[in-house]
């Protein structure tokens, strides 16, 4: 993982005054270099969202005494918000620019923690709380839609489209390495000052991001008339199908992997996400540049095989140490089938559109985490903890004819 302090220096040497640049005249050279400003204030952004994860199911089971279902659907709501916005952040930052999203995504975490605050408030009538809890949830949705869009339309510019799956999976690399940090840290502040603690960490951290980001210099907006919607997801329906699939097992990390390490007694209760988390960097990290090289399509394959086996391994645990092999694989899976896919949909997206295109792209993974996550906390419900692994096994695995599709139409295509 790149040290935090590493990512905040590149960020700071790499702050450029004066007027916006246009992307035709960005070359592509060095552009993980070109990156790491906007990884870190992505890095800075997404512990907000990383603080929660381990203590929200937490604080909605054992704190307000509610369901796993409601677990679930705290949980996915966020995806559920961002579904909503997601397409209207990418015409945002083709629009007004893609650092005018990123600081607008950012306030939007802000106010998304003070809801968090103000939940707290009515912890006596868990039904009121837990529907503020839901809008704050959902604000934090529409938040990270703005932030990550903006961040990853502001790479490609700057990169270039040669360089898409690189900047997918670098940008995703940033955020799971704030997801990996932020888990243990919010469990220890859940611990010393209950969610109290974390409400108001989410509602102060964003504003450290929009310091880092201010500074930089824009990138021009693409002038012109864009592709309509309908146009862009035709182009990206099938990888963004591949993607909601394959993300199926990542809702599951996300929304119980905590109470199963409580089910099951394993210790500290964070270390499941956190491996699945250092697995998906680590792998970002080293092979992040597959999808340019051997083809997006070819390089989901074998990772959404990798990422099923871990899931089932997960669900079979018997201890803490086979629990946390079946997460690492699980994150070394996914890894690369978010960024491998979108290569694919990058290729197939209008070049004036390329906001809207990884928008429509990520909705298809917000659909499975904001409607799949509700229906695991029902599985959880019927068949315990361990179903909602191996169910998602099951999910993860049908996405692999998606990439079998696409694989056979890219070798048409070049013949």
């Amino acid at each position: 993982m790149p040290p935090i302090c590493a990512l905040y220096i590149g960020g700071m040497l790499a702050k450029v005054h004066g007027t916006a640049a246009s992307p035709e005249r960005v070359t592509p050279d060095k552009p993980v270099i070109r990156l790491l400003p906007i990884m870190g204030a992505v890095l800075i952004a997404f512990l907000v969202i990383g603080l929660a994860l381990p203590v929200l199911p937490l604080h909605v089971h054992d704190g307000l005494r509610l369901n796993t279902f409601v677990v679930g659907l705290v949980t996915g709501s966020q995806f559920g918000a961002s579904l909503i916005s997601r397409v209207w952040a990418g015409r945002y930052s083709d629009g007004a620019g893609p650092k005018s999203a990123v600081l607008a995504g950012l306030m939007a975490a802000v106010f998304s923690g003070a809801l968090y605050l103000a939940s707290l408030a009515f912890a006596g009538a868990p039904s009121l709380s837990v529907s503020i809890l839901l809008l704050g949830r959902a604000l934090l949705g529409a938040a990270e839609s703005f932030i990550i869009t903006g961040a990853i339309t502001w790479g490609l510019a700057l990169a270039g489209p040669s360089n898409a799956g690189r900047v997918i999976a670098w940008m995703g690399m940033a955020m799971f390495a704030a997801l990996a940090f932020g888990a243990p840290v919010g469990t220890e502040l859940y611990a010393t000052g209950g969610f109290v603690a974390v409400a108001s960490a989410t509602a102060i951290i964003p504003l450290v991001a929009m310091l880092m980001v201010a500074p930089l210099a824009k990138v021009a907006p693409r002038h012109g008339s864009q592709a309509g919607i309908l146009t862009v997801v035709r182009a990206v329906w099938m990888p963004g199908l591949g993607s909601a699939l394959s993300s199926i097992g990542f809702g599951a990390l996300i929304s119980f992997s905590s109470l199963l390490a409580v089910r099951r007694e394993w210790s500290p209760v964070w270390l499941p996400f956190s491996a699945f988390a250092l697995a998906l960097v680590a792998a970002r990290l080293f092979f992040g540049h597959l999808p340019d090289k051997l083809g997006g399509a070819k390089v989901a394959l074998v990772s959404i095989v990798i990422e099923a086996i871990g899931l089932a391994l997960l669900g079979a645990a018997w201890d803490r140490n086979m629990g946390t092999l079946g997460a690492a694989l699980t994150g070394m899976g996914y890894a690369l089938v978010y960024p491998g896919l979108g290569v694919e949909a990058v290729r197939r997206a209008p070049p004036e559109s390329r906001g809207l295109g990884m928008g429509a792209y990520t909705v298809f993974l917000d659909v499975a985490l904001g409607f799949g996550s509700p229906v695991l906390g029902l599985i959880a419900g019927w068949a315990g903890l361990g179903a909602v692994f191996s169910a998602s096994a099951v999910a993860v695995l049908a996405a692999a004819g998606i990439a079998v599709r696409l694989l056979v139409m890219s070798h048409k295509g070049a013949m």
